[in-house]
């Protein structure tokens, strides 16, 4: 099979929303050889701030190519983060919070496979964490396997023997371990954001779901936040 001219020597599409955990998942993909395709999906996120992140990201990350990808979820609607919905900030919970999106990553992933096709990619990476996490159900192993195989049954690409990898580096990382790892990829962490609420001035809640987990993980792996708090 003859290469695309849009295709690297060794290339991966990674989905990059601007938070950190994806920065590291896509840091890590460049480490291992992989030019780089990010794919960041504008799905009306409250925190459309993260956007300006993942175009920071990508550009000191050097991708190949950078697709911002508009898909408004707020037509459906269902989640705090695209919905008149408040953002839970009582501390982390054994429930799937309501800053859960439906089907998200699902989507998401389906859209990276797409451009993989399209770039002759055989690797996708996305940062998903089944540690420290809210407990979103499409951040679990079994669903990437799954995943995997549907790639494998329903491209082009899969029904003619050349199917994909779907890399989660950070699937069994700790906050904590993926802090530890930004450092020594010497990642620049100010220019990702994780907070679900940002205020009026430009801080992160430190209060929501995603804040409380990112401190934590700063905290424990003994290493300074590049984000400023509101509280």
């Amino acid at each position: 099979m003859e290469n695309s001219p849009l295709q690297a020597e060794k290339s991966a599409v990674v989905l990059l929303s601007g938070g950190l955990d994806s920065m590291v998942s896509a840091a890590l993909a460049q480490e291992q050889g992989f030019d780089l395709f990010a794919l960041t999906i504008d799905y009306g996120q409250r925190h459309r701030v993260e956007l300006e992140s993942a175009k920071a990201i990508a550009a000191q990350l050097g991708c190949t190519r950078h697709v911002i990808l508009p898909l408004d979820l707020r037509a459906f609607g269902g989640s705090a983060l695209t919905d008149d919905i408040l953002v839970p900030k009582d501390g982390v919970t054994d429930d799937i919070p309501v800053t859960y999106v439906p089907a998200r990553n699902l989507v998401f992933l389906s859209l990276t496979l797409a451009w993989a096709e399209v770039t002759r990619s055989r690797d996708l990476f996305i940062g998903v964490n089944a540690l420290d996490y809210s407990g979103y159900p499409d951040c679990r192993p079994e669903f990437i396997a799954s995943f995997a195989e549907t790639a494998r049954l329903g491209t082009k690409a899969g029904v003619e023997g050349a199917p994909f990898n779907i890399h989660t580096p950070l699937q069994h990382m700790t906050k904590a371990d993926i802090a530890t790892e930004a450092a020594r990829l010497n990642l620049d962490t100010s220019l990702s954001w994780s907070c679900y609420d940002p205020t009026d001035e430009g801080f992160a809640c430190g209060v929501c779901d995603s804040c409380r987990l990112r401190r934590k993980g700063f905290e424990e792996a003994g290493l300074e936040d590049g984000i400023q708090y509101a509280k």
